[in-house]
Protein backbone atom coordinates (compact mmCIF):
# COMPACT_ATOMS: atom_id res chain seq x y z
CA UNK A 1 0.00 0.00 0.00
CA UNK A 2 2.72 2.13 0.87
CA UNK A 3 4.63 1.35 -2.48
CA UNK A 4 0.89 2.33 -4.11
CA UNK A 5 0.85 5.12 -2.79
CA UNK A 6 4.26 6.63 -3.19
CA UNK A 7 3.98 5.32 -6.79
CA UNK A 8 0.86 7.91 -7.34
CA UNK A 9 2.66 10.48 -5.28
CA UNK A 10 5.18 10.64 -7.65
CA UNK A 11 3.01 10.94 -10.72
CA UNK A 12 0.82 13.62 -9.26
CA UNK A 13 4.17 15.53 -8.80
CA UNK A 14 5.44 14.70 -12.16
CA UNK A 15 2.10 15.61 -13.86
CA UNK A 16 1.72 18.95 -11.52
CA UNK A 17 4.81 19.99 -12.11
CA UNK A 18 6.80 18.31 -14.77
CA UNK A 19 4.38 18.00 -17.20
CA UNK A 20 1.66 20.51 -16.41
CA UNK A 21 3.05 23.74 -18.83
CA UNK A 22 2.75 20.95 -21.80
CA UNK A 23 -0.89 20.06 -20.63
CA UNK A 24 -1.82 23.18 -20.01
CA UNK A 25 -0.60 24.37 -23.21
CA UNK A 26 -2.35 22.16 -25.11
CA UNK A 27 -5.53 22.68 -23.58
CA UNK A 28 -5.18 26.76 -23.95
CA UNK A 29 -4.55 25.55 -27.60
CA UNK A 30 -8.39 24.01 -27.66
CA UNK A 31 -9.62 26.90 -26.33
CA UNK A 32 -7.75 29.65 -28.11
CA UNK A 33 -9.77 31.94 -30.36
CA UNK A 34 -7.97 34.64 -32.75
CA UNK A 35 -9.93 37.62 -33.78
CA UNK A 36 -8.34 39.99 -36.84
CA UNK A 37 -7.84 43.35 -35.79
CA UNK A 38 -7.89 45.83 -39.45
CA UNK A 39 -5.83 48.37 -39.20
CA UNK A 40 -7.15 52.04 -40.64
CA UNK A 41 -6.29 52.76 -44.27
CA UNK A 42 -4.95 55.81 -44.57
CA UNK A 43 -6.30 59.28 -45.53
CA UNK A 44 -5.83 60.75 -49.14
CA UNK A 45 -6.19 64.17 -48.94
CA UNK A 46 -5.73 67.71 -51.45
CA UNK A 47 -2.82 70.01 -50.74
CA UNK A 48 -4.92 71.95 -48.07
CA UNK A 49 -5.94 68.92 -46.33
CA UNK A 50 -9.20 68.70 -46.91
CA UNK A 51 -10.52 64.85 -47.39
CA UNK A 52 -10.53 63.10 -50.77
CA UNK A 53 -10.99 59.69 -49.41
CA UNK A 54 -10.94 58.47 -45.40
CA UNK A 55 -12.22 55.41 -43.80
CA UNK A 56 -15.37 55.68 -42.06
CA UNK A 57 -15.92 53.68 -38.79
CA UNK A 58 -18.11 50.64 -39.76
CA UNK A 59 -18.44 47.25 -38.48
CA UNK A 60 -17.29 43.56 -40.11
CA UNK A 61 -19.46 40.39 -39.28
CA UNK A 62 -17.75 36.97 -39.15
CA UNK A 63 -17.90 33.16 -38.26
CA UNK A 64 -16.59 31.14 -35.97
CA UNK A 65 -17.75 27.45 -38.03
CA UNK A 66 -16.66 25.69 -35.01
CA UNK A 67 -19.56 27.39 -32.91
CA UNK A 68 -22.26 26.77 -35.73
CA UNK A 69 -23.71 23.89 -35.69
CA UNK A 70 -26.78 24.30 -38.39
CA UNK A 71 -25.17 26.34 -41.16
CA UNK A 72 -27.84 26.30 -43.35
CA UNK A 73 -30.44 28.05 -40.63
CA UNK A 74 -27.53 30.57 -39.34
CA UNK A 75 -26.91 31.67 -43.26
CA UNK A 76 -30.99 31.96 -43.91
CA UNK A 77 -31.11 34.41 -40.66
CA UNK A 78 -28.01 36.30 -41.87
CA UNK A 79 -28.94 36.67 -45.88
CA UNK A 80 -30.97 39.24 -45.94
CA UNK A 81 -29.25 42.05 -43.44
CA UNK A 82 -25.69 41.04 -45.19
CA UNK A 83 -27.10 41.13 -48.54
CA UNK A 84 -25.62 38.01 -49.44
CA UNK A 85 -27.64 34.56 -50.57
CA UNK A 86 -27.79 31.95 -47.87
CA UNK A 87 -26.05 29.38 -49.84
CA UNK A 88 -23.08 31.72 -49.94
CA UNK A 89 -22.71 32.31 -46.40
CA UNK A 90 -23.69 28.31 -45.41
CA UNK A 91 -20.23 27.87 -47.24
CA UNK A 92 -18.35 30.46 -45.53
CA UNK A 93 -20.02 29.09 -42.45
CA UNK A 94 -18.63 25.03 -42.87
CA UNK A 95 -16.40 23.52 -40.59
CA UNK A 96 -13.18 22.88 -42.61
CA UNK A 97 -9.51 22.46 -41.45
CA UNK A 98 -6.51 25.01 -42.14
CA UNK A 99 -3.33 24.26 -43.61
CA UNK A 100 -2.05 23.66 -39.80
CA UNK A 101 -4.21 20.67 -38.87
CA UNK A 102 -6.31 23.42 -36.48
CA UNK A 103 -10.24 23.81 -37.12
CA UNK A 104 -10.88 27.43 -38.76
CA UNK A 105 -12.20 29.01 -36.11
CA UNK A 106 -12.99 33.12 -38.26
CA UNK A 107 -14.14 33.53 -41.29
CA UNK A 108 -15.26 36.82 -42.18
CA UNK A 109 -19.06 37.17 -43.83
CA UNK A 110 -18.95 40.88 -44.64
CA UNK A 111 -17.17 43.78 -44.00
CA UNK A 112 -17.93 47.60 -44.08
CA UNK A 113 -21.43 47.30 -42.57
CA UNK A 114 -23.51 49.94 -41.13
CA UNK A 115 -23.11 49.99 -37.40
CA UNK A 116 -26.57 49.72 -37.46
CA UNK A 117 -27.20 46.79 -39.59
CA UNK A 118 -24.71 45.67 -37.37
CA UNK A 119 -25.95 45.81 -34.31
CA UNK A 120 -29.30 44.52 -35.30
CA UNK A 121 -27.00 41.28 -36.19
CA UNK A 122 -25.39 41.04 -33.45
CA UNK A 123 -29.03 40.75 -31.10
CA UNK A 124 -29.81 37.90 -33.57
CA UNK A 125 -27.80 36.08 -30.93
CA UNK A 126 -26.82 33.55 -33.01
CA UNK A 127 -23.76 31.01 -31.68
CA UNK A 128 -20.32 31.41 -33.91
CA UNK A 129 -20.96 34.66 -35.43
CA UNK A 130 -19.57 37.63 -34.21
CA UNK A 131 -19.04 41.72 -35.07
CA UNK A 132 -15.77 44.01 -34.10
CA UNK A 133 -14.86 47.61 -35.01
CA UNK A 134 -14.42 47.93 -38.97
CA UNK A 135 -13.99 50.39 -41.32
CA UNK A 136 -15.34 51.70 -44.78
CA UNK A 137 -13.58 53.71 -47.68
CA UNK A 138 -15.76 56.47 -48.29
CA UNK A 139 -15.22 59.61 -50.92
CA UNK A 140 -16.94 62.64 -49.82
CA UNK A 141 -17.08 64.47 -53.27
CA UNK A 142 -18.40 61.03 -54.79
CA UNK A 143 -16.99 61.88 -58.53
CA UNK A 144 -14.80 64.62 -57.51
CA UNK A 145 -11.10 63.56 -58.49
CA UNK A 146 -12.67 60.15 -58.88
CA UNK A 147 -10.72 58.83 -61.78
CA UNK A 148 -7.35 59.75 -59.85
CA UNK A 149 -8.18 58.84 -56.91
CA UNK A 150 -9.79 55.27 -57.48
CA UNK A 151 -11.41 52.73 -55.19
CA UNK A 152 -10.78 49.83 -53.02
CA UNK A 153 -12.23 46.67 -52.70
CA UNK A 154 -14.50 45.30 -49.40
CA UNK A 155 -11.55 44.24 -47.99
CA UNK A 156 -9.78 47.51 -48.16
CA UNK A 157 -7.25 46.61 -51.10
CA UNK A 158 -6.60 49.20 -53.65
CA UNK A 159 -8.26 48.45 -56.66
CA UNK A 160 -7.78 51.66 -59.34
CA UNK A 161 -6.34 55.16 -59.25
CA UNK A 162 -3.86 56.25 -56.62
CA UNK A 163 -5.70 53.76 -54.32
CA UNK A 164 -4.30 50.78 -56.27
CA UNK A 165 -0.56 52.88 -56.94
CA UNK A 166 0.08 53.74 -53.62
CA UNK A 167 -1.42 50.25 -51.88
CA UNK A 168 1.16 49.65 -49.65
CA UNK A 169 1.92 52.67 -48.34
CA UNK A 170 -2.06 53.23 -47.68
CA UNK A 171 -2.62 50.17 -46.19
CA UNK A 172 -1.66 49.31 -42.64
CA UNK A 173 -0.67 46.20 -40.56
CA UNK A 174 -3.82 44.00 -39.20
CA UNK A 175 -3.24 43.22 -35.48
CA UNK A 176 -4.68 40.27 -33.91
CA UNK A 177 -6.54 39.35 -30.55
CA UNK A 178 -6.07 36.13 -28.89
CA UNK A 179 -7.58 34.97 -25.70
CA UNK A 180 -9.07 31.21 -24.02
CA UNK A 181 -12.68 30.83 -24.67
CA UNK A 182 -15.13 28.93 -23.36
CA UNK A 183 -19.14 28.20 -24.76
CA UNK A 184 -18.09 30.96 -27.36
CA UNK A 185 -17.10 33.82 -24.27
CA UNK A 186 -14.04 34.54 -23.21
CA UNK A 187 -12.79 32.95 -20.12
CA UNK A 188 -12.19 35.40 -17.62
CA UNK A 189 -8.57 35.65 -15.84
CA UNK A 190 -7.74 33.05 -18.69
CA UNK A 191 -4.93 33.42 -21.40
CA UNK A 192 -5.48 36.83 -23.37
CA UNK A 193 -2.65 38.72 -25.67
CA UNK A 194 -2.95 41.77 -28.28
CA UNK A 195 -1.53 42.53 -30.77
CA UNK A 196 -2.50 46.53 -31.86
CA UNK A 197 -3.09 47.12 -35.63
CA UNK A 198 -1.13 49.71 -37.66
CA UNK A 199 -2.35 52.07 -38.96
CA UNK A 200 -1.41 52.78 -42.50
CA UNK A 201 0.02 56.50 -43.97
CA UNK A 202 -1.78 58.94 -45.31
CA UNK A 203 -1.74 60.56 -48.96
CA UNK A 204 -1.51 64.80 -49.55
CA UNK A 205 -1.99 65.09 -52.92
CA UNK A 206 -0.98 68.37 -55.28
CA UNK A 207 -4.82 68.56 -55.73
CA UNK A 208 -6.64 71.88 -54.81
CA UNK A 209 -10.22 70.35 -53.81
CA UNK A 210 -12.22 73.72 -55.33
CA UNK A 211 -10.30 73.90 -58.26
CA UNK A 212 -10.71 70.57 -58.93
CA UNK A 213 -14.22 70.86 -58.63
CA UNK A 214 -14.51 73.98 -60.96
CA UNK A 215 -12.02 72.76 -63.72
CA UNK A 216 -14.62 68.77 -63.37
CA UNK A 217 -17.47 70.73 -63.96
CA UNK A 218 -16.50 73.21 -66.96
CA UNK A 219 -15.33 70.33 -68.87
CA UNK A 220 -18.61 68.64 -68.42
CA UNK A 221 -20.64 71.31 -68.88
CA UNK A 222 -18.62 71.76 -72.46
CA UNK A 223 -18.38 68.17 -73.45
CA UNK A 224 -22.41 67.87 -73.11
CA UNK A 225 -23.02 70.89 -75.14
CA UNK A 226 -21.44 69.17 -77.96
CA UNK A 227 -22.20 65.67 -77.59
CA UNK A 228 -18.49 65.09 -76.92
CA UNK A 229 -17.22 61.17 -75.35
CA UNK A 230 -14.10 61.67 -73.66
CA UNK A 231 -12.17 64.93 -72.55
CA UNK A 232 -9.37 66.27 -70.36
CA UNK A 233 -8.13 69.23 -68.66
CA UNK A 234 -4.85 69.50 -66.71
CA UNK A 235 -3.57 72.52 -64.45
CA UNK A 236 0.06 72.70 -63.62
CA UNK A 237 1.60 74.87 -61.34
CA UNK A 238 4.40 76.77 -63.63
CA UNK A 239 8.13 76.00 -61.84
CA UNK A 240 6.81 72.89 -59.95
CA UNK A 241 4.55 71.16 -61.96
CA UNK A 242 2.31 70.62 -58.83
CA UNK A 243 -0.82 69.19 -60.94
CA UNK A 244 -3.36 71.73 -59.14
CA UNK A 245 -6.65 69.66 -61.22
CA UNK A 246 -7.05 66.28 -63.66
CA UNK A 247 -10.46 66.35 -64.63
CA UNK A 248 -11.83 63.49 -66.76
CA UNK A 249 -14.62 63.47 -68.42
CA UNK A 250 -16.74 61.13 -68.25
CA UNK A 251 -16.53 60.63 -64.86
CA UNK A 252 -18.30 58.52 -62.22
CA UNK A 253 -19.26 58.09 -58.13
CA UNK A 254 -17.19 55.70 -55.99
CA UNK A 255 -19.80 55.16 -54.14
CA UNK A 256 -21.60 53.21 -57.34
CA UNK A 257 -18.91 51.95 -59.08
CA UNK A 258 -20.64 48.58 -59.44
CA UNK A 259 -23.28 50.31 -61.77
CA UNK A 260 -20.15 52.51 -63.62
CA UNK A 261 -18.14 51.42 -67.07
CA UNK A 262 -14.88 50.67 -66.96
CA UNK A 263 -14.40 53.55 -69.53
CA UNK A 264 -15.74 55.95 -67.84
CA UNK A 265 -13.17 55.32 -64.85
CA UNK A 266 -10.13 55.81 -67.25
CA UNK A 267 -8.23 58.71 -65.91
CA UNK A 268 -8.14 60.27 -69.44
CA UNK A 269 -4.91 62.85 -69.08
CA UNK A 270 -2.84 60.19 -68.92
CA UNK A 271 -4.35 56.86 -70.64
CA UNK A 272 -5.81 59.37 -73.61
CA UNK A 273 -3.58 58.59 -76.52
CA UNK A 274 -4.15 61.45 -79.17
CA UNK A 275 -2.24 63.09 -82.46
CA UNK A 276 -2.14 66.33 -80.76
CA UNK A 277 -2.19 68.39 -83.97
CA UNK A 278 -1.46 72.12 -83.87
CA UNK A 279 -0.34 72.32 -80.37
CA UNK A 280 2.85 70.38 -81.52
CA UNK A 281 3.68 73.45 -83.39
CA UNK A 282 5.27 74.69 -80.26
CA UNK A 283 7.70 72.17 -80.06
CA UNK A 284 8.48 72.49 -83.71
CA UNK A 285 9.20 76.15 -83.53
CA UNK A 286 10.94 76.28 -80.14
CA UNK A 287 13.77 73.77 -81.72
CA UNK A 288 13.78 75.68 -84.80
CA UNK A 289 14.56 78.89 -82.56
CA UNK A 290 16.86 77.18 -80.49
CA UNK A 291 19.26 75.74 -82.85
CA UNK A 292 19.19 79.01 -85.45
CA UNK A 293 17.38 77.91 -87.80
CA UNK A 294 15.09 80.71 -87.43
CA UNK A 295 14.81 83.94 -85.48
CA UNK A 296 12.02 85.96 -83.95
CA UNK A 297 12.36 88.19 -86.92
CA UNK A 298 12.26 85.39 -89.71
CA UNK A 299 10.03 85.99 -92.12
CA UNK A 300 9.33 84.13 -95.56
CA UNK A 301 6.37 83.52 -98.29
CA UNK A 302 3.69 81.04 -97.46
CA UNK A 303 1.66 79.11 -100.28
CA UNK A 304 -1.41 77.75 -99.80
CA UNK A 305 -0.38 74.00 -99.76
CA UNK A 306 2.45 71.55 -100.01
CA UNK A 307 2.92 68.32 -101.25
CA UNK A 308 4.92 65.97 -99.19
CA UNK A 309 5.21 62.52 -100.88
CA UNK A 310 1.88 61.48 -102.07
CA UNK A 311 0.24 63.54 -99.42
CA UNK A 312 -0.94 67.27 -100.13
CA UNK A 313 -1.17 69.49 -96.78
CA UNK A 314 -2.69 72.71 -96.92
CA UNK A 315 -3.55 75.67 -94.95
CA UNK A 316 -6.78 76.64 -93.08
CA UNK A 317 -6.37 80.04 -93.26
CA UNK A 318 -4.36 80.19 -96.84
CA UNK A 319 -2.38 83.63 -97.33
CA UNK A 320 -1.98 82.97 -101.41
CA UNK A 321 2.14 83.45 -100.79
CA UNK A 322 2.49 86.31 -98.75
CA UNK A 323 5.32 86.84 -96.70
CA UNK A 324 4.55 85.56 -93.23
CA UNK A 325 6.08 86.32 -89.97
CA UNK A 326 6.52 83.51 -87.20
CA UNK A 327 4.44 84.70 -84.80
CA UNK A 328 1.69 84.91 -87.79
CA UNK A 329 2.36 81.20 -89.01
CA UNK A 330 1.18 81.02 -85.24
CA UNK A 331 -1.75 82.85 -85.19
CA UNK A 332 -3.39 81.21 -88.25
CA UNK A 333 -1.87 77.79 -87.45
CA UNK A 334 0.13 77.92 -91.16
CA UNK A 335 0.64 74.20 -91.64
CA UNK A 336 3.09 75.20 -94.66
CA UNK A 337 4.84 77.68 -92.83
CA UNK A 338 5.51 75.02 -89.93
CA UNK A 339 6.31 72.45 -92.79
CA UNK A 340 8.96 75.01 -93.96
CA UNK A 341 10.63 75.55 -90.60
CA UNK A 342 10.50 71.99 -89.67
CA UNK A 343 12.43 71.22 -93.47
CA UNK A 344 15.12 73.67 -92.11
CA UNK A 345 15.74 71.83 -88.82
CA UNK A 346 15.25 68.33 -89.81
CA UNK A 347 13.99 65.30 -88.52
CA UNK A 348 16.68 64.22 -86.21
CA UNK A 349 16.94 67.62 -84.30
CA UNK A 350 12.98 67.60 -83.96
CA UNK A 351 12.77 64.04 -82.46
CA UNK A 352 15.71 64.93 -80.12
CA UNK A 353 13.71 68.14 -78.86
CA UNK A 354 10.38 66.49 -78.99
CA UNK A 355 12.31 63.74 -76.40
CA UNK A 356 13.33 66.86 -74.47
CA UNK A 357 9.85 68.01 -74.21
CA UNK A 358 8.44 64.87 -72.78
CA UNK A 359 7.36 62.98 -75.85
CA UNK A 360 7.39 59.21 -76.16
CA UNK A 361 7.47 58.12 -72.33
CA UNK A 362 5.56 58.24 -69.11
CA UNK A 363 6.07 61.31 -67.14
CA UNK A 364 5.58 59.27 -64.30
CA UNK A 365 3.05 61.45 -62.76
CA UNK A 366 1.87 58.54 -60.02
CA UNK A 367 -0.81 56.62 -61.30
CA UNK A 368 -0.94 53.01 -62.48
CA UNK A 369 -1.16 52.46 -66.40
CA UNK A 370 0.10 55.87 -67.46
CA UNK A 371 0.37 55.74 -71.39
CA UNK A 372 3.74 56.30 -72.86
CA UNK A 373 2.92 57.26 -76.43
CA UNK A 374 5.24 57.49 -79.41
CA UNK A 375 7.81 59.11 -81.13
CA UNK A 376 8.34 57.89 -84.87
CA UNK A 377 11.63 57.39 -84.97
CA UNK A 378 13.41 59.02 -88.27
CA UNK A 379 14.39 55.64 -89.82
CA UNK A 380 10.55 54.65 -90.13
CA UNK A 381 9.70 58.30 -91.72
CA UNK A 382 8.21 58.43 -95.26
CA UNK A 383 8.19 61.09 -97.42
CA UNK A 384 4.61 62.22 -95.74
CA UNK A 385 6.34 62.41 -92.08
CA UNK A 386 8.20 64.96 -93.31
CA UNK A 387 4.68 66.73 -93.21
CA UNK A 388 2.71 65.03 -90.94
CA UNK A 389 5.11 64.74 -88.01
CA UNK A 390 6.01 68.84 -87.20
CA UNK A 391 2.17 69.70 -87.20
CA UNK A 392 0.98 66.80 -84.82
CA UNK A 393 0.50 64.13 -87.12
CA UNK A 394 2.21 60.63 -86.63
CA UNK A 395 2.76 61.49 -83.54
CA UNK A 396 1.41 59.70 -79.75
CA UNK A 397 1.33 61.71 -77.12
CA UNK A 398 -1.53 62.48 -73.55
CA UNK A 399 -2.57 65.55 -72.38
CA UNK A 400 -0.30 65.28 -69.57
CA UNK A 401 2.70 65.23 -71.59
CA UNK A 402 1.30 68.51 -73.73
CA UNK A 403 0.91 70.33 -70.57
CA UNK A 404 4.57 69.35 -69.38
CA UNK A 405 6.13 70.35 -72.54
CA UNK A 406 4.20 73.82 -72.61
CA UNK A 407 5.24 74.32 -68.63
CA UNK A 408 8.54 74.01 -70.17
CA UNK A 409 8.47 77.21 -72.51
CA UNK A 410 6.32 78.80 -69.43
CA UNK A 411 9.55 77.70 -66.95
CA UNK A 412 12.46 79.48 -68.86
CA UNK A 413 13.00 75.96 -70.68
CA UNK A 414 13.75 73.99 -68.12
CA UNK A 415 11.39 70.82 -68.12
CA UNK A 416 9.87 69.56 -64.67
CA UNK A 417 8.07 66.06 -64.76
CA UNK A 418 4.65 67.02 -63.23
CA UNK A 419 3.52 64.89 -60.22
CA UNK A 420 0.59 64.09 -57.83
CA UNK A 421 2.08 63.57 -54.64
CA UNK A 422 2.77 66.43 -52.08
CA UNK A 423 4.22 64.50 -49.46
CA UNK A 424 3.23 60.97 -47.30
CA UNK A 425 2.30 61.26 -43.59
CA UNK A 426 3.19 58.27 -41.45
CA UNK A 427 1.07 57.09 -38.97
CA UNK A 428 2.55 58.76 -36.11
CA UNK A 429 2.76 61.94 -38.27
CA UNK A 430 6.59 62.06 -40.02
CA UNK A 431 6.13 63.37 -43.34
CA UNK A 432 8.14 62.21 -46.08
CA UNK A 433 8.46 64.05 -49.39
CA UNK A 434 8.80 62.05 -52.95
CA UNK A 435 12.28 62.43 -54.21
CA UNK A 436 12.32 65.20 -56.83
CA UNK A 437 10.94 65.26 -60.39
CA UNK A 438 13.35 65.28 -63.41
CA UNK A 439 14.25 68.07 -64.41
CA UNK A 440 16.76 69.20 -67.80
CA UNK A 441 16.88 71.99 -69.76
CA UNK A 442 15.03 72.41 -73.14
CA UNK A 443 15.82 75.71 -73.92
CA UNK A 444 17.56 79.30 -72.72
CA UNK A 445 15.64 81.29 -70.84
CA UNK A 446 15.96 83.94 -73.65
CA UNK A 447 14.53 80.95 -76.68
CA UNK A 448 11.63 80.43 -74.20
CA UNK A 449 10.88 83.92 -73.58
CA UNK A 450 10.86 84.19 -77.38
CA UNK A 451 8.40 81.36 -77.83
CA UNK A 452 5.99 82.83 -75.47
CA UNK A 453 6.03 85.85 -76.90
CA UNK A 454 5.02 84.47 -80.37
CA UNK A 455 2.31 82.52 -78.52
CA UNK A 456 0.84 85.45 -77.86
CA UNK A 457 0.04 85.93 -81.29
CA UNK A 458 -2.17 83.17 -80.98
CA UNK A 459 -4.67 85.22 -78.57
CA UNK A 460 -4.14 87.89 -79.34
CA UNK A 461 -3.96 89.05 -83.99
CA UNK A 462 -7.49 89.46 -85.49
CA UNK A 463 -8.74 86.28 -86.74
CA UNK A 464 -6.53 84.18 -84.97
CA UNK A 465 -7.75 80.74 -84.37
CA UNK A 466 -7.12 81.09 -80.16
CA UNK A 467 -8.88 84.49 -79.86
CA UNK A 468 -11.63 82.97 -77.89
CA UNK A 469 -8.86 81.75 -75.06
CA UNK A 470 -8.12 85.55 -74.31
CA UNK A 471 -8.48 86.76 -70.80
CA UNK A 472 -9.33 90.41 -70.49
CA UNK A 473 -6.93 92.02 -68.23
CA UNK A 474 -4.36 88.95 -69.25
CA UNK A 475 -1.99 88.39 -71.18
CA UNK A 476 -2.08 84.81 -72.68
CA UNK A 477 -0.04 82.81 -74.81
CA UNK A 478 -0.81 79.11 -76.04
CA UNK A 479 -1.78 77.05 -78.86
CA UNK A 480 -5.23 75.57 -80.85
CA UNK A 481 -4.67 72.40 -82.42
CA UNK A 482 -7.33 69.63 -83.96
CA UNK A 483 -6.20 66.61 -83.71
CA UNK A 484 -6.99 62.56 -83.66
CA UNK A 485 -7.99 59.96 -81.19
CA UNK A 486 -6.21 56.76 -80.99
CA UNK A 487 -7.26 53.50 -79.89
CA UNK A 488 -4.90 50.61 -79.89
CA UNK A 489 -2.74 52.49 -82.93
CA UNK A 490 -6.30 53.10 -84.62
CA UNK A 491 -8.09 56.52 -85.55
CA UNK A 492 -11.40 56.91 -84.18
CA UNK A 493 -14.40 59.20 -85.98
CA UNK A 494 -14.66 62.40 -85.22
CA UNK A 495 -11.58 65.15 -83.82
CA UNK A 496 -9.48 65.86 -81.19
CA UNK A 497 -10.10 69.95 -80.30
CA UNK A 498 -7.00 71.05 -78.23
CA UNK A 499 -5.76 74.37 -76.55
CA UNK A 500 -2.72 74.40 -74.26
CA UNK A 501 -1.62 77.56 -72.80
CA UNK A 502 -0.26 79.83 -70.02
CA UNK A 503 -0.98 83.10 -68.00
CA UNK A 504 0.10 85.33 -67.47
CA UNK A 505 2.07 85.07 -70.30
CA UNK A 506 5.18 87.70 -69.04
CA UNK A 507 5.75 85.83 -66.54
CA UNK A 508 3.68 82.38 -66.42
CA UNK A 509 1.86 81.13 -63.05
CA UNK A 510 -0.35 78.38 -64.53
CA UNK A 511 -0.17 75.84 -67.52
CA UNK A 512 -3.78 74.43 -68.38
CA UNK A 513 -3.98 71.84 -70.94
CA UNK A 514 -7.84 70.87 -72.56
CA UNK A 515 -8.20 68.06 -74.60
CA UNK A 516 -11.91 67.13 -75.63
CA UNK A 517 -12.59 64.17 -78.51
CA UNK A 518 -16.02 64.80 -80.43
CA UNK A 519 -17.45 62.19 -82.72
CA UNK A 520 -19.22 64.76 -84.66
CA UNK A 521 -16.46 67.04 -85.69
CA UNK A 522 -14.71 70.43 -84.04
CA UNK A 523 -11.61 72.24 -83.67
CA UNK A 524 -9.15 73.68 -80.85
CA UNK A 525 -10.53 77.31 -81.74
CA UNK A 526 -14.58 76.40 -81.08
CA UNK A 527 -14.31 73.82 -78.45
CA UNK A 528 -11.04 74.08 -76.31
CA UNK A 529 -10.37 77.69 -76.39
CA UNK A 530 -13.45 78.59 -74.73
CA UNK A 531 -12.78 76.18 -71.86
CA UNK A 532 -9.65 77.27 -71.41
CA UNK A 533 -10.46 80.66 -71.20
CA UNK A 534 -12.77 80.14 -68.67
CA UNK A 535 -10.68 77.64 -66.48
CA UNK A 536 -7.84 80.05 -66.50
CA UNK A 537 -9.64 83.14 -65.59
CA UNK A 538 -10.93 81.00 -62.55
CA UNK A 539 -7.79 79.63 -61.64
CA UNK A 540 -6.02 83.40 -62.04
CA UNK A 541 -8.41 84.86 -59.61
CA UNK A 542 -8.35 81.99 -57.06
CA UNK A 543 -5.02 82.38 -56.84
CA UNK A 544 -5.39 86.17 -56.79
CA UNK A 545 -2.74 86.44 -59.25
CA UNK A 546 -3.06 90.37 -60.29
CA UNK A 547 -3.74 91.61 -63.83
CA UNK A 548 -0.82 91.94 -66.21
CA UNK A 549 0.65 95.46 -65.75
CA UNK A 550 1.79 95.87 -69.69
CA UNK A 551 -0.33 94.85 -72.65
CA UNK A 552 0.79 92.04 -75.02
CA UNK A 553 3.13 93.68 -78.09
CA UNK A 554 1.66 94.54 -81.59
CA UNK A 555 2.41 91.54 -83.91
CA UNK A 556 3.28 92.09 -87.86
CA UNK A 557 1.73 89.15 -89.43
CA UNK A 558 2.48 90.24 -92.93
CA UNK A 559 5.74 91.78 -93.06
CA UNK A 560 7.10 93.41 -96.43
Amino acid sequence: MLTLFTVIGIRLVVLQVVENPDYAGAGIDDRLKVVVLPAPRGTIRDRDGEVLAHSVEARYVFADPTLIDDPVSTAQALAEPLGIPAAELADQMRKRKQPNGNELQFAYLKRGVDVDRAEQIEALGLAGIGVRRDERREVPGGDLAANLIGFTSPEMVGLEGLEAGYDEVLTGKDGLERYEAGWGAQIPGGFSETTEAKPGSSLCLTLDRDLQYMVQAKLAQAMEAVNGSTATAVVLEVGTSEVLAQASYPTYNVANRLDSDPADRDDVATAFVVEPGSVHKAITFGAALQEGVITPQTAFPVANSVLKGDTRISDTHPVNGRTMSIPGMLAFSSNVGTIEVADRLGPDRLIDYQKRFGLGKPTGVGLLGEASGAVLPADEWSDSSHGSVPIGHSVDTTAIQMAAAYATIANDGTYVAPRLMKEIIGPGGERTTPEAPTTREVLTPETAAELRTALEAVTTVDGATGRAAAISGYRVAGKTGTGARLVNGQKQPGDVAAFVGMAPAEKPRFVIAVFAHTPDGGGGSDIAAPVFADMMRFTLQHYQVPPSKVPPPNFDVFPR
